[in-house]
């Protein structure tokens, strides 16, 4: 699987879930508190009034994801009353639920941190006893949600005072106007839909029982239909335990377990466990046959606006099972049935990962390098997904790294000619760092193009596999120092800001001295980081000038020429900061012998490619 490229920025999705969807007022008092927090963007607020419920979903970098959490379910509990509550759906407390879960730039266990400071800082300021669920749980029994909210806000004060029960922060005893709020981290949801091309549900249902995880009752293939629904149950009977993956038939249930799980890895006692029933009372009931992809919910319907039947399907773990996979073995029953897979859509929004482990998918089924711009993968994967075919698939809508980000007055976003223009006015900003990090990048992308042109050429067969592997990198550190070009401006507008902080007082002055280090450490840190992604373009060149296309060979040189000013560029721009921080003499030191390391490196290696590029090209 490909991780995505670049330089991600950092977001966290938060879906809370607040007893609340039929009075807009106090609906808007908690989106209000959510969006009073810097760096935060809310996505979307979806009440319910049957439900009396409201959702609400929002993005943002972690720590302004834990504030705005807070905050929202601080004002929840204060203009919600638990006491008057009533609705359709299932809950404890003001704050019913409060999921975070990893988009972009986080890994799981952030979000399980996350969710724990949060839960402690609600449990021990607001006094709201706090659950945690999913992978936050500390306990296998507390991991599902709906047992935890058994009894609901109703049953919350028995379940409070029953020791096996006691939250896992805050008090043991029952707020009344707040009930309880389960806190916890999973994984992204990706609502999606296949179409097929018949208006029979009991087809597309077919397909969705073969697809998910919870699978199906086993079935005889009735010759004469290839449903599997029109096939009969096979059932269990005394002395008859038959296998649904294979042709062994146990003698007991016992012996069929054992199988299940030595053979197949399929924990068959686990399953019958979320069905209702024990293995020891199986006689008369269906064999069931596992479906194929973990992490799947899936059924079928139709949909009368688009004139055909649909998979639905729930993605709870898009890394185990991928979208591509899915869809992709979903074709391959259609066909079976005798249809066809016509496109699919996406319901709500998408993280960009996804689409870029699709993308890669593709384009090596196609035997193409997967090396390529970002925006090129997502293309593929709209493509061969059909992401198109019910309505436009726009990716600054319906891909949340996109939908989020601030690409006003981004240099990077200009054209060539418009940030020429920019650079060439008397402004300090943009300047030779962020020329620095913009010619790495071009190396960066010579050599992307070099190892495509490689990859595909006749006779180059065996330098496939290194090739896909350098384009790949090539494109992450290309995106990477992209990024750095806006970064490096970012960083000299911080000294700016910090050097017009007030410093009249003590405590002023003690502040002012704090942000000014911290900011002229960015000032280093950022070209520091130009001139060592510089240098790996430096490395990329050097293996490719004598094992790539020799028709390219120029470009691998010139690459080699723009990266090395990448380097001499970028440590220009570390060197006259490092007086700045003149408080910090370590830290100095150890950044002069990086940058004296990589100066000295880079020249033999550009001189090493200019040398081996001009032998290849006078041959």
């Amino acid at each position: 699987m490909r991780a995505t490229q670049g330089n991600m920025q950092q977001l966290v999705e938060c879906v809370p879930n607040f007893s609340e969807g039929r009075d807009s007022a106090k609906i808007n008092n908690i989106t209000d508190s959510i969006e009073a927090v810097p760096g935060i963007t809310l996505l979307d607020v979806d009440p319910g009034a049957d439900t009396n419920r409201t959702v609400v979903t929002f993005v943002g970098p972690i720590e302004a994801v834990e504030d705005a959490a807070f905050q929202a379910i601080k004002s929840a509990g204060e203009v919600l009353d638990m006491r008057s509550h009533k609705g359709a759906h299932a809950r404890m407390g003001a704050t019913d639920v409060c999921p975070f879960i990893p988009v972009s730039g986080v890994s799981m266990d952030d979000c399980i941190s996350l969710s724990k400071r949060v839960g402690k800082r609600v449990g021990e300021d607001l006094s709201i006893p706090v659950y945690l669920y999913e992978n936050s749980a500390q306990t296998p029994k507390r991991k599902n949600l709906a047992t935890i909210r058994s009894g609901e806000y109703e049953g919350l004060k028995d379940k409070l005072a029953d020791p096996a029960w006691g939250p896992d922060f805050g008090p043991t005893e029952f707020h009344e106007q707040a009930g309880a709020t389960v806190i916890g981290a999973r994984e992204f949801l990706i609502a999606y839909n296949i179409n097929l091309n018949t208006l029979d549900k009991r087809l597309a249902t077919d397909i969705a029982f073969e697809l998910r995880e919870k699978g199906r009752a086993h079935r005889r293939q009735n010759p004469d239909s290839p449903n599997l629904l029109d096939g009969d149950i096979i059932r269990y009977e005394d002395g008859d335990y038959p296998c649904s993956l294979c042709d062994y038939v146990g003698g007991g249930p016992g012996e069929i377990v054992d199988h299940n799980n030595s053979e197949h890895a399929y924990d068959l006692e686990a399953v019958l466990r979320d069905r209702g029933y024990k293995s020891k009372d199986l006689i008369g009931r269906p064999v069931l046959k596992p479906g194929l992809f973990k992490d799947v919910k899936a059924v079928g319907w139709i949909i009368d606006e688009y004139g055909c039947a649909q998979i639905s399907i729930n993605f709870t773990n898009y890394h185990k099972s991928t979208i591509y996979d899915v869809f992709d073995i979903a074709c391959k029953l259609a066909e079976e049935r005798g249809l066809r897979v016509t496109g699919s859509e996406l319901v709500g929004l998408i993280p960009l990962n996804a689409l870029l482990m699709a993308g890669d998918h593709y384009l090596k089924k196609q035997r193409c390098t997967p090396g390529v711009p970002e925006a090129r993968l997502v293309e593929v994967a709209v493509q061969s997904l059909g992401l198109n075919s019910v309505s436009s698939f726009d990716p600054k809508e319906k891909i949340i790294d996109y939908a989020v980000s601030d690409s006003s007055n981004k240099l990077a976003g200009m054209s060539l000619q418009d940030f020429a223009d920019e650079l060439s006015t008397n402004s300090v900003a943009p300047g030779g760092g962020s020329v620095a990090a913009l010619v790495g990048g071009l190396g960066s992308g010579l050599v992307s193009m070099v190892a495509a042109l490689t990859h595909d050429k006749k006779g180059f067969e065996d330098y496939r596999d290194e090739m896909e592997a350098m384009g790949i990198k090539a494109q992450t550190i290309k995106q990477q120092l992209t990024a750095l070009v806006d970064e490096d401006t970012d960083a000299f507008n911080a000294v700016i800001e910090a050097n017009r902080l007030p410093d009249s007082t003590k405590e002023e002055m003690t502040a002012k001295e704090t942000a000014l280090l911290a900011a002229n450490k960015r000032a280093i840190t950022v070209p520091l980081e130009v001139t060592r992604l510089s240098h790996q373009v430096l490395e990329l060149a050097v293996d490719l000038v004598n094992r790539g296309n020799p028709n390219s060979v120029s470009d691998v040189g010139v690459a080699g020429e723009v990266a090395y000013a990448g380097v001499r560029g970028g440590s220009l721009n570390v060197y006259i900061n490092l007086p700045t921080v003149d408080s910090d003499p370590k830290f100095i030191v150890e950044v002069k012998k990086e940058v004296e390391l990589l100066l000295q490196q880079a020249t033999s290696l550009r001189d090493k490619i200019f040398t081996d590029s001009l032998n290849i090209i006078n041959k």
